[in-house]
């Protein structure tokens, strides 16, 4: 139930009380800010509470949400689903825009980061395939085909037109503007490419990193082979899930594994400051609630330097725990909880890029998840508001049901 069908339901949704929150501490750096503060029910200090801005329901049905993207520039909002299918949103109202099909398979990552292309979103697939959109007519504009699942793309390079995809045990490069495939790195990894990316201060700088625990950094100015071009291997002893840049240059990235271990790295000189066996254990130590069963994602706030682990039940709450340096409480207190809006396990969180301007004015962020939802949470800018609207098909009282589980993904 999509375009008409769907703005139509969201004009006669009913409002709804729906025990929905997100609990912010105060005298802490943190993912937004409020003014309005009253206890916390997890802790003995003084916290802001967030509310829930508004629950859609993205497909009516079990589907899943992957994976949601944002580009200020056009006001939109990408969700990819286990349909294979992006939909797209108003970040601001949750209005339904319009819809991509074309992936025969499971897409894996989707991103709004083409070159000068703010009205392009790329996505890549298990089908073997990159593929870009244009989200005013959601129309396919281009395709690049691997011979073999992609699972991640990122573009970057000295001139900004390289595109690099990793697949099975290969990094592949194109150069965007015409197609060519530049390069099939094959010999670095030995199994999958879960993650690539380009340094975002040095965009020369390649990351890779696989199920074979390894994490690689290539130099892809001049004409790219692994015997000159990989500078550096850093063992994560485990498969890696997820990987990001964080520090004030962004020197130093985070790594999530595939069995929920942390770990931080200098990139530059392949050292490890933080290695974390027990990171859910650790989390679930630093709040009050059910078990922190899975890690979502990292976040990293480059005006406050901070980085965050992002966890969460089965039952769909998540905190944001901060990562600190030295082994001594290397997790600390959740800053944020986020709980009520999704009934089952969160697959996705994307932040608000800025909660105070423009169309994200009072907006914490995004989440998706099993349930087929996307939330988006308030920043407490607006205290008056305790209610959410939602579709009609969901004006029951949100219940929380408990699952037997051991693996989210």
């Amino acid at each position: 139930m999509e375009g008409g069908g769907e703005d139509t339901a969201a004009a006669m949704a009913m409002e709804v009380e729906i025990e929905a929150e997100a609990v912010l501490c105060m005298g802490t750096s943190s993912p937004a800010t409020s003014n309005s503060s009253s206890p916390s029910p997890n802790s003995g200090i003084s916290s802001r509470r967030l509310g829930l801005k508004n629950s859609i329901q993205t497909n009516f049905g079990d589907d899943y949400v992957f994976q949601i993207a944002s580009c200020q520039e056009n006001s939109t909002l990408a969700v990819s689903l286990s349909t294979n299918a992006l939909k797209l949103y108003s970040p601001a109202t949750g209005q339904f825009l319009g819809e991509c099909t074309g992936h025969s398979g499971t897409i894996h990552e989707i991103s709004f980061s083409a070159p000068s292309s703010p009205q392009v979103i790329c996505s890549c697939s298990s089908d073997g395939t990159i593929r870009a959109w244009d989200t005013r007519s959601f129309k396919q504009i281009s395709l690049l085909r691997g011979s073999q699942e992609l699972f991640s793309f990122s573009f970057g390079g000295s001139s900004g037109n390289l595109l690099a995809a990793g697949s099975n045990s290969q990094v592949l490069l194109w150069d965007w503007r015409n197609s060519k495939q530049l390069a099939c790195l094959e010999e670095s990894h030995m199994d999958d490419v879960t993650q690539v990316k380009f340094a975002p201060h040095q965009h020369s700088k390649l990351i890779s990193a696989a199920v074979d625990g390894l994490i690689c950094v290539f130099d892809t100015d001049g004409d790219m082979n692994e015997d000159n071009h990989l500078l550096s291997v850093m063992n994560v002893e485990t498969s890696v899930a997820k990987v990001g840049f964080f520090g004030n240059t962004y020197q130093k990235i985070w790594c999530l594994s595939h069995i929920e271990t942390l770990s931080t790295w200098d990139w530059n000189d392949g050292s490890r400051e933080l290695n974390i066996d027990d990171a859910r254990s650790l989390a679930t130590d630093r709040w009050n609630l059910d078990h922190v069963d899975y890690f979502v994602d990292c976040h990293y706030s480059l005006p406050d330097d901070k980085l965050w682990v992002i966890g969460g039940t089965t039952a769909g709450t998540i905190g944001y725990f901060p990562v600190r340096a030295g082994l001594e409480g290397a997790i600390g207190s959740a800053e944020a909880i986020l709980e009520g809006g999704h009934t089952d396990v969160v697959r996705t969180v994307y932040p608000a890029a800025n909660t105070h301007t423009g169309q994200n004015r009072g907006i914490f962020g995004w989440t998706g998840g099993e349930d087929g939802r996307l939330c988006c949470w308030r920043s407490g800018e607006i205290a008056e508001m305790n209610k959410s609207w939602i579709s009609s098909s969901l004006v029951s009282r949100v219940q929380k049901k408990a699952k037997c589980r051991q693996q989210p993904y």
